[in-house]
């Protein structure tokens, strides 16, 4: 039988308005769920289940007299470390925030809140939230739900696990190379990086830069879409975001998808070069072909954006110098390796080298907006490589081809960063070895609505296959597996940063 919490997002709050469902009954269940699973998979690193029932019992009393709060009212929302929430310890995954509490909430915490939401927790993330790899010093590593002793991907990568098992309804990301995208891909869940500026950002350091988005997770495309009309709430926090421009909000709720038939989908499983796996490439061109079978047109695209790799390496030394100057001295040797590693990089990197970068990305950015003249929406695999053990922090090889640092094998998804096109991640079934694989989705600028109900038409399509239809985790199987992601991933963590 199904569990309250096995709900999706939207369903559970047609269930709630329609008195089928209490916010406390939905609340309890999704803690129970965390009691069941979490010990194993260490995907939420603080629980608020005081207050998440506190504010679960308000949400059924305004539902009894008819005062409903907004389009979150009563589900329960895990909210990544790296975003303050008042009264809630937010330690950013560092031990030097472990006792942190925050006297207000971050914007889209806010946001959140406003629209009846309930903060269940705090979800794991690499320190800082630098990786794509979620394990850190104070914490230890966060499971794949579908083999825990592998990773579930980074940064956000405790927001997919939650949503994917069920320990809350929805959760908040942020991507920076891909730290929505690839989570959301390895667990088998959607994540959308929106257009820059769509979900206003009021603690951005840096303004019209295509990086440090934050953006909503789910499990299909309609809870994901549910999320963010209410993140991209314009509101007195997103005047203080540089980059926040006028849109409707509301253009993100019922998305009326076209038939995958006649879809005009540009494919490309490399963008002219970058590093994917044999595996990868076999997994995607079969997906490829099925959505041919299913009567879209798919489009071989000749786009190369190989060069994008140096440029976000670049950008994202200018971005670091920016965000860690001032902090820099105050960290210890034993601080996340990868934060030292592109610090060192920035104070390296010349003036005329960045602004050879930024010259860069504009080409790079038309070149891929010119596609769209021919195609309705690019898609590429999600991940460069299926999930590997979380004791890594990063793959050092990929089919033999060695991994320079812990951003090269990640250009499938830091290449859409830099050239800064909206992209929904979207599962499309298990691999050969039964493991999440997922898709990216890409439109022009500011197209997120047409985005998302094609990604829907996708999600719509895939259903339709036993084999390649969104997966959920077997979550016996997560109760017999001992992974030891607390114990062993602190190890591990703090072993890397010697």
């Amino acid at each position: 039988m199904t569990e309250p919490c096995d709900l999706s997002a939207v369903d559970a709050r047609v269930a709630i308005s329609a008195r089928q469902l209490s916010p406390v009954e939905l609340t309890e269940s999704c803690l129970e769920r965390i009691d069941e699973l979490n010990p194993t998979l260490n995907a939420m690193v603080t629980v608020a289940a005081e207050s998440a029932l506190e504010d679960a019992r308000r949400a059924e009393d305004a539902v009894a007299n008819g005062r409903e709060e907004g389009l979150l009212h009563g589900l329960p929302i895990a909210i990544k470390d790296l975003q303050a929430t008042k009264g809630i310890v937010t330690t950013y995954g560092t031990s030097f925030y472990s006792d942190h509490v925050p006297t207000e909430d971050a914007g889209i915490v806010a946001r959140i809140r406003a629209a009846g939401g309930i903060v269940i927790g705090k979800t794991n993330i690499p320190e800082m939230s630098i990786g794509a790899n979620t394990i850190n010093r104070l914490f230890g590593a966060t499971g794949n739900p579908y083999a825990p002793e592998l990773t579930c991907g980074g940064s956000s990568g405790g927001s997919a696990v939650a949503v994917a098992t069920g320990m809350a309804a929805l959760a908040t990301g942020s991507d920076h190379g891909g730290s929505l995208r690839i989570p959301a891909c390895f667990s088998g869940v959607v994540g959308h990086r929106a257009t820059p500026g769509t979900v206003p950002h009021e603690s951005r350091t840096i303004t019209q830069t295509n990086y440090s988005l934050q953006g909503p997770m789910g499990r299909t495309v309609d809870d994901v879409a549910l999320l963010l009309a209410v993140i991209s709430t314009r509101d007195r926090a997103s005047r203080q975001d540089p980059m926040s421009f006028p849109l409707d909000s509301f253009s993100f709720l019922d998305l009326v998808p076209p038939s995958v038939e006649g879809l005009r989908i540009g494919v490309t499983a490399d963008f002219g070069g970058l590093l994917v796996s044999d595996h990868v490439r076999g997994e995607f061109e079969e997906r490829v072909t099925y959505l041919g079978e299913s009567g879209a047109e798919t489009i071989e695209l000749s786009l190369d954006l190989t060069e994008a790799v140096e440029v976000d390496w670049q950008l994202r030394a200018d971005i670091f110098a920016t965000q860690y100057h001032r902090d820099i001295d105050g960290f210890d040797e034993s601080f996340n390796p990868n934060v030292f590693r592109t610090y060192e990089t920035a104070l390296s990197t010349t003036v005329l080298e960045i602004a050879r970068a930024r010259r860069k990305q504009v080409d790079l950015f038309r070149r891929v907006d010119e596609v769209f003249d021919d195609v309705d929406l690019v898609i590429c695999p999600g991940v460069s490589v299926p999930p590997f053990p979380w004791a890594s922090l990063h793959p050092t090889e990929i089919d033999g081809k060695k991994v320079e640092n812990y951003m090269a094998w990640l250009g499938l998804t830091s290449c859409l960063t830099v050239v800064g096109h909206p992209v929904t991640a979207l599962p499309a079934g298990l691999d050969r070895d039964g493991l999440p694989f997922g898709i990216q989705c890409v439109a022009p600028m500011y197209q997120d609505a047409d985005l998302l109900t094609m990604a829907k038409a996708l999600e719509n399509g895939f259903a339709q296959s036993d084999q390649y239809v969104a997966p959920r985790p077997d979550h016996g199987a997560i109760r017999l597996s001992d992974p030891r992601c607390q114990e062993l991933g602190k190890a591990a963590a703090i072993a890397a940063a010697r």
